[in-house]
């Protein structure tokens, strides 16, 4: 009877230890798919993460992309990917302070009306004013033409004129050419660079005699491949005039 009772309790204390176990067992399982489902939560949204708070929507009407805290300075239409729809570059300033840097968007025309917003730079442009709070460059003209976007400032002196020009090639908006004129005390000077062809061109015309005779000289450098959004192209050429032997003016 002692055995009997002995067996019984036995079996009630392994079936209460296997009960614990089991329970033990869900609830460590419960807690690792709660660990997983918060992982990939945080995952996803950092994938939707804005990177652009001042342009957080890039679809959409041009009231949808550019908000009220900005102003449209110039307007540019025309192809520039060429899919036959009419696409637009804005320069922009902030209503808040017109003299900080612009922002120049490229918007691609979608065939719905819409438009998708492609690239953004602030450093394009040039400062608009100078330090005595002068503009720059009078007239600032931006068009597309030929599928090429075209930027052409006028300024005698001192800073003279600054023209270059962008051109899709596959999914990338690329700088293709730069020119500058500058009139200084006894000559002008002009440059000429292509990036893409590593070819770098100075020209140096003598006012002070009457026939104004010119040199040239030509230069081959490193082929360079500059993309709208991280271009200055006055950086790039003043940088590129430094480094290379050039004319005395």
């Amino acid at each position: 009877m002692k055995n009997l009772k002995l067996i019984i309790f036995s079996f009630i204390v392994l079936l209460i230890y296997s009960c614990n176990k089991n329970a033990d067992n869900k609830h460590s399982s419960s807690t690792k798919v709660k660990e997983i489902t918060y992982t990939t939560t945080v995952d996803k949204a950092s994938e939707h993460e804005n990177k652009n708070p001042n342009f957080p929507t890039t679809k959409g009407r041009i009231s949808d992309i550019v908000k009220k805290k900005f102003e449209i300075q110039y307007t540019a239409e025309g192809d520039l990917n060429g899919d036959g729809l009419p696409d637009q570059v804005l320069v922009l300033r902030q209503k808040s302070d017109t003299l900080l840097s612009r922002t120049v968007l490229i918007l691609l025309k979608n065939k719905n009306s819409t438009f998708k917003l492609d690239k953004i730079s602030d450093i394009l442009l040039p400062d608009e004013y100078n330090e005595a709070g002068f503009k720059k460059y009078d007239p600032e003209d931006i068009i597309i033409e030929k599928g090429m976007l075209k930027v052409n400032f006028y300024n005698p002196a001192p800073y003279g004129n600054l023209f270059f020009n962008f051109k899709y090639i596959n999914n990338d908006l690329v700088l293709t050419y730069i020119e500058t004129y500058n009139v200084g005390a006894g000559s002008w000077q002009s440059l000429y660079y292509e990036p893409l062809k590593g070819k770098f061109t100075q020209e140096v015309t003598n006012t002070m005699e009457e026939e104004m005779p010119a040199k040239t000289k030509t230069i081959l450098v490193k082929k360079q491949k500059f993309l709208f959004e991280n271009s200055s192209p006055d950086d790039i050429i003043s940088k590129v005039y430094s480094e290379n032997d050039v004319l005395d003016n």
